[in-house]
């Protein structure tokens, strides 16, 4: 597939599929304070022409390195009106100075705060580079999860460009929530815990699928 994303020559599908991870950066970076930014109180789908939809989120960015797994599940649940407290729910997912291990500790976080057991499900996509297939059900399912009213937690890895040409790199892993979409799911709508600065971009879903190969997303 073709891509502007780089990612690490360490990186393979056996090693580290589903594996989470802290932010590797400058410190300033990972402990931005969340006060700096607009949080917004909409959280029912905004439903636009064009195959567009977009959620809102209160946004709250993380507040330390190590704690993007928690603060992007945090993001992601607050487009269903709740605001669960990022401690608890570090806990919950086993979170350390060494980050959020697996994809596979943040869904049954999803599914119990959403209420429902079945309402979301973890989906790996184990090569260093998406596929086609891989791509396309990235793509439904965010249209399907968005459209129910609810965000995709990812987790990713490695250097990727926006729409906008501005770099965004976690050789170290991180996680972000996918909170809308346009041109039916071919652009992506990220919220990103790690800097308020840059809390919200659009990729397309080419790279999202490759920044998560590797490693996984939830979904509904």
């Amino acid at each position: 597939m073709r891509t502007d994303l780089i990612r690490k020559t360490a990186l393979t599908a056996a090693g580290l599929a589903f594996t989470g991870g802290a932010i590797a950066g400058p410190v300033t970076t990972a402990f931005a304070a969340p006060s700096t930014a607009k949080p917004t109180t909409q959280t029912q789908t905004d439903r636009k022409p064009n195959g567009e939809r977009q959620l809102g989120v209160r946004y709250e960015a993380q507040p330390n390195f190590y704690y993007c797994g928690p603060a992007a599940t945090r993001n992601a649940l607050s487009v269903q009106g709740k605001n669960i407290n990022v401690d608890d729910m570090a806990k919950e997912m086993g979170t350390t100075e060494a980050g959020t291990n697996s994809i596979n500790d943040i869904t049954p976080v999803l599914n119990k705060e959403t209420g429902k057991a079945d309402a979301y499900h973890s989906v790996e996509i184990s090569k260093p580079d998406a596929d086609a297939k891989q791509t396309d059900a990235l793509r439904a399912d965010i249209v399907k999860t968005v459209d129910g009213g609810r965000a995709v937690v990812a987790n990713i890895a490695g250097t990727s460009t926006d729409t906008n040409g501005v770099t965004h790199s976690y050789e170290g892993g991180h996680y972000i929530s996918v909170v809308g979409y346009r041109d039916n799911g071919t652009i992506v709508r990220i919220a990103d815990s790690a800097d308020p600065n840059q809390a919200s971009y659009e990729v397309t879903v080419e790279h999202l699928a490759d920044w998560i190969a590797t490693r996984g997303y939830a979904t509904s």
